[in-house]
């Protein structure tokens, strides 16, 4: 299996650089024995009432700053992960790495000392509490793909209606569809709702480095999934409903609780690559945006909805014009073997 088996041609035309006026405006391709051609208005509509919607509730930090090197030569440090009140890991963009123990120099004077490396990532030690740091002075981590700054709007935009937990540097973006107005509307509808949490990482836009697929490895992420959303499941399961991810985050982290064959409460770290061939323990639909061509989220779905299906979905896709990536149309999945 190689990642050119995961390729697709899209026009650049076809990234969304921007959301749509309101969230729920968005098209929905419902892919079930056929192609359907949606809007995302009509999700409540293909959900029944004993189903259970399971959300990624991380919140995006605004995890991007600028900096300048001691020797005076510019950085951009872009936090993947907030370790304490003082330090973090980062990615730094710069003429020439900087080298543990000298230090980086960001607005108001705040410095932040190279610790060290662990693979891509740079330990810093900062002199100020890294969280309300980044709140007053950090810029959303819009992905590389959207050819622009961040803008006034991005703040709302880029960050689900029901996000709760602080951590993520991308958005899990399945969820940015969804109002509070259609979390009301399925909710009265029957439908249960049920949060997981996935701090999604920068890793997630990174390239993978090896044409066997199975030769690349993800950066690990921070997962949590309580006793009360396990329950959820099972009442479902007993019920005889889906349980539909939104979001293929919200599927790794039901997924890497369930290895043993039933979820089962985790708080920890999962870097669960899944591929085609990956039995499904917990998941029975998806709602998901379109991925980057040859990305570890393309093979994903294709796991989930069969390879050849997917691709065929996504040249359709490119053929009627819907808007990709985080800012772009959204997918409702079922799997290969559904009737």
């Amino acid at each position: 299996m190689f990642i050119s088996d995961f390729d697709y041609s899209l026009p650049d035309e076809l990234i969304a650089q921007y959301p749509t006026r309101e969230r729920r405006a968005s098209r929905l391709l419902e892919v079930d024995d056929s192609l359907v051609d949606r809007q995302f208005a009509d999700l409540p509509g293909l959900l029944r009432s004993d189903d259970l919607l399971v959300f990624n509730d991380t919140r995006v930090i605004r995890a991007r700053l600028q900096a300048r090197k001691e020797t005076g030569g510019r950085a951009e440090v872009l936090i993947e992960r907030v370790l304490g009140e003082g330090a973090a890991l980062a990615h730094v963009r710069a003429s020439k790495s900087p080298k543990p123990g000298s230090k980086l120099v960001f607005e108001d004077k705040v410095q932040a000392v190279v610790e060290g490396r662990e693979g891509d990532l740079f330990s810093l030690s900062f002199s100020v509490p890294v969280m309300p740091y980044l709140e007053q002075h950090g810029e959303v981590p819009l992905p590389p793909y959207l050819n622009r700054p961040p803008e006034s709007g991005d703040d709302e935009r880029y960050q689900t209606v029901y996000a709760k937990d602080p951590g993520a540097v991308a958005a899990p973006t399945a969820g940015l569809h969804f109002d509070t107005e259609m979390l009301d509307e399925t909710l009265a509808a029957g439908i249960r709702h049920a949060y997981v949490t996935l701090h999604v990482g920068a890793g997630t836009f990174q390239a993978l480095r090896h044409e066997n697929v199975v030769e690349n490895h993800l950066h690990s992420e921070r997962v949590q999934v309580s006793e009360a959303c396990c329950a959820a499941i099972r009442e479902t399961r007993a019920r005889g409903g889906r349980v539909i991810a939104a979001g293929t985050t919200s599927v790794r982290a039901l997924e890497c609780t369930s290895q043993h064959g039933k979820p089962e409460p985790f708080i920890g770290e999962t870097d669960l690559f899944i591929l085609p061939g990956y039995r499904f323990h917990t998941v029975d639909a998806m709602i998901t945006n379109f991925h980057l061509p040859q990305s570890s989220l393309l093979m994903l779905v294709a796991a989930f909805a069969g390879t050849e299906r997917i691709l065929s979905a996504y040249e359709y896709a490119v053929r009627q014009r819907y808007r990709f990536f985080s800012y772009g149309d959204a997918m409702f999945l079922t799997p290969e073997t559904a009737s």
